[in-house]
Order: C-alpha cells, then structure tokens, then sequence
C-alpha cells in the first residue's frame, strides 16, 4: 500500500504538477469520509500519510469513560491506560488501528477522489495557463473537426474553433499547425473551454501589432478597423509623430510588413488608409480609386448619400457591395451610394440669364421675350417697339426694353 501510494504521489507532483501536500489532502479526507460509512460507522477517525515514503497509519480516536455505552466512541479507563498510561476519564486518546481495516470501499473512494482531484487541478491549470493570453495570438495544431467546430491542440490543452469564428474558404487538416487569436475562455460544466478565432478583426489587429513596431509602440495608432473574413480587411491609422507616414509604417519597405500578413490571412486583401476625424474627408480617402462627385451627409440621421460617376459605381461598391459595406463601418455611417446623373442645361433659363446679364432687364420680361423667340441679345436686331407692342407688352415696356438694348 506504501508503495503505490508513493507512486501515485509522485506521479502528481512530477507529471501533473499537483503538491504532495495537496494530494496526501485529498487522499485522507476521502478515506475517512469512506470509512465513517461503512464498518467504521460512528467511529472518528485520524488518517495520516507519510509524505516521504507513502506509509498509511490509522487511529481511531476514542473517549475515556468508566462505563462504556458506545463501543466505537469509547474506551474503559483499564484499556484506555493500558495504550496510554497516565490517561484520565474524559480524555480522547488516538488508538491505531490498521488501515486495511478501513475497507474496500474506502479505497475505491480514495482512487475516486484523486482522479477527481486531478480533473479539478487540469481545469483550474488550464484557466490558470491561458488567462493572461487571451487578445493573444496562439499556435497550435489541428486535431479534428465536430460538426463543423474546429478542435486545436495548444500543447497544455485543446481549444475550440466555432464555425463562425472560421474564415470561409479556408480548410484546416489534422495536423496542420494554425495561428489563431484567444478570444475568450468560457465557464462551463466540463470546465474552461478555450475559444479561438481566425474571423475575428481582432485577429488581423493582433498581427499588425506584432508585425508594424510603430504600432507595438503606440506611434502609429490603428484608428478605425472593418473586416470582411477571407475576402477584405480595411484600416485607417495615424501617426502621433509628424515624421513617421502611419501608412508607410504599415506597409513597410516594398510592402514587406503587410505581405506577411496577408499571407497569413490566405490572400485576404488589405486596405490602409489615413484616419481622418470629418466624414466627408474619410469616405474619400476609404474610396479611392473612385472619386465622389457628390457627399450628401445628414448629421441628424447619421447617414451620408454618396454620388459617383457611372464608370466609378462598381469601384465604389464593390464586389456584392463589399466596398461599400466596409467603408460604412470604417466611418460609422450609414453609407448609401448612387448614380451621379449631370443635370442637363435648361436652354430657355440659359437665354434668360443671358438677356438679364446683358441687359439689365426684369427676369420676367426676360422670360416673355425668350417665349416669343427672342432668346439671346443678337436677336434684338431689326426689331421696334411697336413688334414688342403687338407682342403682348405695353408701351413703357417695350419702350423701356428698346433703350436698354441700344444704350447697352
């Protein structure tokens, strides 16, 4: 028995990590909770474990009487000063009793409660491991798929990749390694459960930051971020240093910083851009190539209307609307876009203006003399006062018109 006890004592602390002190613990107070309900019933108990090499020794711990009316509780004086000399009544002495007395079921309790123990130790080891690395990025590798779940093996536990955190597209092997983000670790009745992502931006943020040593840093500060997993990611940044361009920072020399993220993301397409605090700045800046001809933007409702040229409509919404959508969360508007249409010339206000500019005259007798054909100042020549006059307009008015013209 002091062997294997030994054993498995050292096994927990060598393999397992779990304190001798701990175990010996464990294994005593469920030896005596199992012994207290089988023969031992009634009867208290004192367990000890030699830490050093694994002895079990018993006692069972009884009360002094002269006259005994609980055989498992109590000791006659005679007896009791025969294992004890000098015990008085009312004394509890400590009388060893052998361990294999303890029964069957106290030991199949004890091995219960070690494995008990030793769950309990890798779910609180596991919380204890991982509770400061989660907004990290973590290696592991994949181990199987459930129901469209992915399980990862992290080396000191196994996590879970849910099936929405999972970049469509992308295909995971068994034994593929993968870098992930900790997203979260979940309370539940099997204890800690790791969570991982890849879909998160989170996830993307995370590899800037250990990729641009501005970021890491805080000169270059990421500002606004939207992601479309698997397809495209766009982020606008700053510079807290007038010397350092934020966007160079993140591209790096010949886009080395943003390739090796981008492979890490399977191709995924990443758009860096400069932070601008007004709307209308930003949505130029998130639309390029496609030049707006026309912000509209409504404070009120949070909403800005956007107008583009035909030839820029497909840039500026992208694929399914993917452009569009990402720039509508990059800013924090509602973002529609629409046809720009180029309002056509009105001939008639335009012979109007011209006959007001050039003469001087009322807007409305403008308008009277362009509807009977006269819509510009070279069509005044050859006519009088009187064709005026049969026109529709009085004396003083066609007077007035015939010497603005000439005086003009």
């Amino acid at each position: 028995m002091s062997s294997e006890l030994l054993s498995v004592l050292e096994y927990m602390e060598k393999e397992k990590g779990i304190g001798r002190a701990d175990m010996i613990s464990t294994i005593t107070n469920a030896l005596k909770t199992a012994a207290l309900k089988g023969v031992n019933s009634g009867q208290e108990l004192k367990i000890e474990i030699n830490p050093k090499n694994g002895q079990l020794h018993a006692w069972a711990l009884l009360k002094v009487v002269d006259s005994i009316s609980n055989p498992k509780g109590e000791i006659h004086l005679e007896k009791a000063q025969a294992i004890k000399p000098g015990a008085a009544l009312g004394e509890v002495i400590e009388k060893e009793i052998d361990p294999s007395t303890l029964g069957r079921i106290a030991a199949q309790t004890a091995r219960q409660a070690v494995m008990q123990r030793l769950r309990q130790f890798e779910k609180d080891r596991i919380y204890d491991d991982f509770k400061d690395q989660v907004g990290n990025i973590v290696t592991g590798t994949v181990r199987r798929r459930e129901r469209n779940d992915l399980y990862v093996d992290l080396g000191k536990a196994e996590a879970l990749m849910p099936a929405k955190e999972q970049v469509p597209g992308e295909e995971y092997q068994p034994g593929e390694r993968i870098r992930c983000l900790l997203l979260a670790i979940e309370s539940t009745p099997r204890g800690p459960e790791l969570i991982l992502t890849r879909a998160s931006p989170k996830f993307v943020r995370r590899l800037f930051e250990l990729e641009v040593t501005e970021i890491a840093d805080g000169t270059v500060k990421i500002e606004a971020f939207a992601r479309e997993p698997g397809y495209r990611t766009k982020i606008a940044v700053t510079s807290i240093d007038p010397k350092v361009d934020p966007v160079g920072a993140c591209v790096g020399a010949r886009g080395a910083r943003v390739k090796t993220i981008v492979r890490e993301l399977g191709g995924e397409k990443i758009d860096i851009i400069k932070y601008f605090a007004d709307p209308r700045d930003m949505i130029i800046e998130a639309l390029k190539p496609a030049v707006p001809r026309e912000i509209i933007i409504d404070d009120k409702a949070h909403r800005v209307v956007l107008k583009v040229a035909t030839e820029d409509l497909a840039i500026a919404i992208g694929r399914k609307g993917q452009n569009a959508r990402l720039t509508s969360r990059l800013i924090g508007w509602r973002l529609d876009i629409e046809e720009f249409k180029a309002q056509g010339e009105n001939p008639r206000q335009t012979a109007i203006d011209s006959l007001v500019k050039s003469f001087g005259l009322d807007p409305v007798i403008a308008g009277r003399l362009v509807d009977m054909g006269i819509n510009s100042p070279g069509a005044f020549e050859g006519v009088e006062a009187n064709d005026l006059e049969g026109a529709g307009f009085t004396a003083e008015e066609a007077a007035d018109i015939i010497n603005r013209v000439s005086t003009a």
